[in-house]
């Protein structure tokens, strides 16, 4: 028998038993594969609500509620825990017709991006293969604020026209925290419903947060006209100073979303394994 045969045999015999020790059985009973790696898309749809100063309570005919749509990515680190990244699409509106504060008359609708990355803890091991896993998430990124409001008719980029007289950051941080479960379709496809809260670090997200400006020091009339909209409704002219929000808490938006998730696999894995495969003779 030839050297050149010995170590082919030699060769296939090492990359069987390693594939062996990665895939052979796990202690849930399955087979076992290495968690770590294991890339997955996702893709979600849903509802977004808003919770600022335009919403002193819950009105629930006039919730302005908006559309929600993300997309995004899972890297898998260990059985438990995922790396996950998402852009996201949303919109928010509230308005004080339907609140306490009702004679301020002020409203907003934006629609923003934001991008966040942040961990996925799963209830249950990737190789538990269960086919329902509820997880908890967290994470960090920013949102672009961009809230409009109506006057006669047209819609007014508000952040331009300093309603506050303060020229705001529009590009805060938000933590995002939530809680999901995940229910198994398919070998590679999840289908789940996910809550999550996004914690803005500013109180600009509905234009809206401390007091009423000097109008004199405004920079236009639509200025001054979207700034103190009580007149608009018979109130009287707002006093410089007077409280249009609270400072006291920053603004947050919530999703609930349909989602889904694709499981790709790990490529560096597939890789190895051409790399390591028997040779030819």
């Amino acid at each position: 028998m030839s050297r050149k045969y010995l170590l082919s045999i030699a060769l296939c015999l090492t990359f069987f038993h390693q594939l062996a020790m990665g895939q052979g059985r796990s202690k849930f009973g399955g087979r076992y594969t290495d968690p770590f790696g294991m890339l997955s898309v996702t893709a979600g749809v849903g509802v977004a609500y808003y919770m600022g100063d335009l919403n002193d309570g819950i009105h629930m005919k006039h919730l302005g509620l908006g559309p929600s749509v993300s997309l995004g990515a899972q890297y898998r680190l260990t059985e438990h825990v995922s790396a996950r990244g998402e852009l996201r699409f949303y919109q928010v509106s509230g308005d004080q017709k339907y609140s306490k504060n009702y004679q301020n008359n002020l409203s907003f609708k934006t629609f923003n991006p934001d991008i966040n990355l942040g961990l996925q803890a799963d209830l249950f091991a990737y190789n538990r293969q269960a086919p329902i896993n509820p997880y908890l998430f967290g994470g960090v990124g920013f949102t672009y604020l961009s809230p409009k409001a109506k006057l006669g008719g047209t819609w007014y980029s508000l952040p331009e026209l300093t309603t506050e007289g303060v020229k705001y950051k529009r590009m805060p941080l938000v933590l995002t925290a939530g809680i999901g479960v995940s229910v198994k379709t398919t070998e590679k496809l999840s289908l789940g419903l996910e809550l999550c809260n996004n914690f803005v670090n500013s109180d600009y997200l509905d234009d809206v947060s401390t007091v009423y400006p000097n109008p004199d020091q405004l920079p236009s009339d639509i200025a001054r006209a979207l700034s103190d909209r009580a007149p608009e409704i018979g109130e009287p002219q707002r006093q410089p100073g007077w409280n249009r929000g609270s400072a006291k808490s920053k603004d947050s938006y919530l999703f609930l979303q349909v989602r889904g998730t694709y499981l790709i696999g790990n490529r560096a894995q597939n890789q190895e394994r051409k790399k390591t495969r028997c040779p030819k003779f």
